[in-house]
């Protein structure tokens, strides 16, 4: 991947890293945007964990993982809290826009499965020309810099 000028799909041009359709999030932006996640998460699961039972507890995670996911990643933004953080959002690979929650629903189904095998799933983004891992391209999404691709 080289540093070239590219339009994106708004017809903005910049100068970034890109995949073969744009500039696309590395490693450590997207690792940033999850830590900060599952700190949002672990906030809901521990006082059902601490409170009732552990079963309860992670019941309770479950139900609200898929629904922050699914909804957020799934809405217009195309971004959770810790996406919206470090200003990384999830589009469409094809048309740029949102995913939709069928799709983050999928992506996020996804995100189990690209930790079953050492987290390879995870992973694939170092070598993807995409920068895709398995549950992006599973959903058929890509995360982007929110300042190549504005919100709204």
């Amino acid at each position: 991947m080289t540093a070239t000028q590219q339009p994106d799909p708004f017809g903005n041009t910049t100068s970034q890293t890109n995949g073969p359709s744009g500039p696309r999030v590395g490693f450590w932006l997207r690792f940033a945007s999850a830590l900060i996640d599952g700190l949002i998460m672990l906030v809901v699961y521990l006082p059902f964990a601490i409170g009732v039972s552990s079963s309860a507890g992670s019941l309770v995670y479950l139900v609200a993982s898929i629904a922050y996911f699914t909804l957020l990643e799934g809405g217009p933004t195309g971004q959770t809290l810790g996406k919206k953080a470090v200003g990384i959002r999830v589009i469409d690979l094809a048309r740029g826009g949102s995913i939709g929650p069928g799709r983050a629903f999928i992506r996020w189904v996804g995100r189990i499965v690209s930790g079953i095998v050492f987290y390879l799933g995870y992973l694939w983004m170092l070598w993807d020309k995409e920068k895709q891992t398995w549950h992006d391209k599973m959903a058929g999404a890509v995360v982007v810099p929110t300042s190549s691709y504005p919100v709204g």
